[in-house]
């Protein structure tokens, strides 16, 4: 009879084994983040609680000392804000890293309107969350991979280079003293891909071997269907990592509802149509497929 120390390895073996990437997951972790944190702009109590729903499913990971609060204070047009980047941490057996990322919070001037972000900021929030999941059970046989939750991605006032993307851009320069942006073999942004119309755009800005990558996930995966229809040149969390010499790649489809002539990138984006009827968890099941192949086709890029 087998030891009760081989049984429970053998049920956590099994567990290991079973345990798949889910949508149907990611989708119901969006319907609970976005109901405990619905208003999470910075400063408000939301997005404390927004803090600790991501501190409460890695716990497992705190434990081993993998999981990292990145606390600092942003210079903002309307004074300093305390913001929180957290850094979950997946050893890998190779020496470099992958980085997958997703701010959180919800659009600061949007405060004063019932502005959920499900599919902003909310659906990301989740999927990483069950990308976590998966790597728990799946441990990384080549590069470790990093899951990034940022704060700070939206406009305080206005966007621009000095207001927006607070939290990349610490991070970036952070990681740049402690010699770490040196080990980062992709930086790879989740955003907005919660979206039931689900199209991932083509961006620009992205590193050009990252996306024929995407391609060959998409394509790997059954998705292709669901990438580059569009080309556009993405703002988003992944530049201040391009800016220091970082691979990077921006998974996100940019356009969201009907476009208007007040939201050209679709009548859902930055209103209070983002809500949860708006996203679906097959999008999600894509989204996290592509994400996957991508860590694996990663480990295999000379």
């Amino acid at each position: 009879m087998p030891s009760a120390h081989a049984q429970k390895v053998a049920t956590q073996n099994a567990s290991r084994a079973t345990h798949k990437f889910s949508g149907q997951a990611a989708y119901e972790l969006t319907k609970q983040f976005i109901t405990v944190a619905p208003h999470r702009w910075i400063g408000s109590p939301d997005h404390a609680k927004a803090e600790e729903f991501i501190r409460s499913h890695f716990t497992a990971e705190a434990a081993k000392g993998n999981f990292e609060t990145d606390s600092f204070s942003a210079s903002t047009p309307v004074g300093q804000l305390a913001m929180k980047n957290f850094i979950v941490r997946y050893p890998g057996k190779k020496d470099g890293i992958i980085v997958i990322a997703s701010h959180y919070e919800t659009n600061y001037p949007l405060r004063d309107i019932n502005f959920v972000g499900a599919n902003d900021g909310g659906a990301t929030t989740a999927l990483l969350i069950e990308l976590g999941n998966y790597l728990r059970a799946h441990p990384p046989e080549g590069y470790s991979v990093w899951l990034v939750f940022d704060d700070g991605e939206e406009a305080i006032q206005s966007w621009s280079d000095r207001d927006s993307l607070y939290g990349t851009r610490h991070l970036a320069a952070k990681w740049s003293q402690e010699g770490i942006l040196q080990k980062i073999k992709a930086f790879l942004v989740a955003d907005m891909i919660g979206d039931k119309d689900l199209n991932i755009d083509r961006d620009s800005n992205s590193t050009p071997w990252l996306l024929d990558m995407l391609a060959t996930a998409a394509k790997n995966t059954g998705h292709s269907a669901y990438v580059f229809k569009n080309e556009t040149a993405v703002m988003d969390d992944h530049l201040p990592f391009r800016q220091r010499g970082v691979p990077v790649l921006d998974v996100v489809d940019i356009e969201y509802g009907p476009p208007t002539r007040e939201h050209p990138e679709g009548g859902y984006h930055h209103t209070e149509l983002d809500t949860l009827d708006k996203i679906s968890a097959r999008s999600l099941q894509i989204s996290g497929d592509l994400l996957i192949e991508m860590i694996r086709l990663i480990n295999l890029h000379r």
